[in-house]
């Protein structure tokens, strides 16, 4: 596909998307911009340093990297090179950042340089940077489940057991973080000072397969984003009881909430973002649904303009599944697809033997692209 044909495609997509917004949405948010960037490799999250108004996006496989962008302009003004992550934070306080890659990765969050190498054990995906105690938290669905990083130097302080596979985290700024567990149908409750799981919340009356959290930390709100019954779970972080729930798009996979506004969304890799209106801390209402690309499933939030920043790319045919213990390696290079390739044990076949797994679809070559989400 050529920038040409690339060009026309988007321009299509954002009619597309604005005759869906003026005839199935009244609601004020829109797919604003797409910003075409190109390059090859995977994506999966995307993250706002809105005080120095930069925005870094991982991209994995044998050419991984992490590109970073101006977020007023989605001009590039940096890059980390040889850097496979999935994804990157910063402490504005510290002047450090770190990316999910293994070794981990500190780098300098005003040259992009490359500080150090972390070894850490585990798979790192997910992330949480706690301003609290100036604290980078590395989530693995394979133990340990939690690595605690000091973001002053980028030392280990220790490892959290969370008993299954974190998604997404979120703080209140007073000590206690709050951590999805995907395969767990619960949130689980940390203390910042101690390491330690200290609670643990069932969500499995409402569903399970949480990916997306975020934490209204005024009021004690936690949304959590499920993938089993596709719906957000809203419940009290002080004591887990849950509020009540809200269907969403298919396949969330990120969450934030907007203090600003009082609302928390929801991006879905349906193509669509679900907005839930906080009207009081018991009262909750769908109050939009966004139209964007599809597999535009990872969301972060400006904090200073409530922009929302999305990544996607366009794909081709989905492969057929590989036979019973074929091994496929994914599209855009990375670890082999199955569990036993990942180091994982088998689970699912006959006689311990790791089920095949449907591949991913390849990404169309040059097609990689930022949204913008705005009023």
């Amino acid at each position: 596909m050529t920038w040409k044909s690339l060009t026309i495609a988007t321009l299509a997509v954002l009619a597309s998307l604005a005759t869906c917004a003026n005839t199935q949405d009244n609601g004020p948010y829109k797919v604003v911009k797409i910003q075409m960037t190109g390059g090859d490799g995977g994506f999966d999250y995307i993250y706002a340093d809105s005080v120095n108004r930069n925005l870094y996006v991982a991209r994995s496989g044998q050419a991984g990297h992490i590109p970073v962008y101006n977020l007023d302009t989605l001009a590039q003004v940096g890059d980390i090179p040889n850097t496979s992550a999935h994804g990157a934070a910063v402490d504005t306080a510290t002047g450090h950042g770190f990316a999910t890659s293994k070794p981990l990765t500190m780098f300098d969050a005003k040259t992009f340089a490359v500080i150090k190498k972390i070894d850490v054990q585990g798979n790192p995906d997910g992330y949480l940077n706690d301003a609290y105690n100036h604290r980078f938290y590395v989530l693995s669905h394979q133990a340990p489940n939690v690595t605690v990083i000091d973001d002053k130097d980028g030392a280990i302080l220790g490892t959290i057991d969370l008993g299954g596979m974190p998604e997404q985290a979120a703080a209140d700024g007073h000590g206690k973080i709050y951590i999805d567990i995907e395969d767990k149908s619960a949130i689980a409750v940390v203390d910042a000072n101690t390491m330690t799981m200290v609670g643990k919340y069932d969500v499995s009356s409402k569903g399970g397969g949480c990916a997306g959290l975020a934490l209204d930390a005024k009021n004690g709100i936690l949304f959590a984003s499920c993938r089993e019954k596709n719906n957000m779970i809203i419940l009290s972080a002080s004591d887990g009881h849950i509020i009540t729930d809200l269907p969403t798009g298919v396949g969330s996979d990120g969450m934030v909430f907007n203090p600003a506004t009082m609302e928390a969304f929801s991006s879905q890799g349906d193509g669509t973002i679900t907005v839930v209106k906080e009207n009081s801390p018991t009262d909750f209402a769908v109050e939009e649904t966004v139209p964007t690309p599809a597999r535009a499933k990872t969301i972060t939030l400006d904090a200073k303009t409530g922009s929302l920043y999305l990544a996607t790319s366009e794909y081709g045919p989905t492969p057929a599944a590989p036979a019973q213990g074929q091994i496929m390696a994914p599209m855009g290079g990375g670890t082999p697809m199955g569990a036993a390739a990942a180091g994982a044990p088998p689970q699912g076949g006959p006689g311990g033997q790791a089920a095949p797994r449907r591949p991913n679809a390849p990404t169309i070559p040059n097609s990689f692209q930022i949204l913008v989400v705005g009023k």
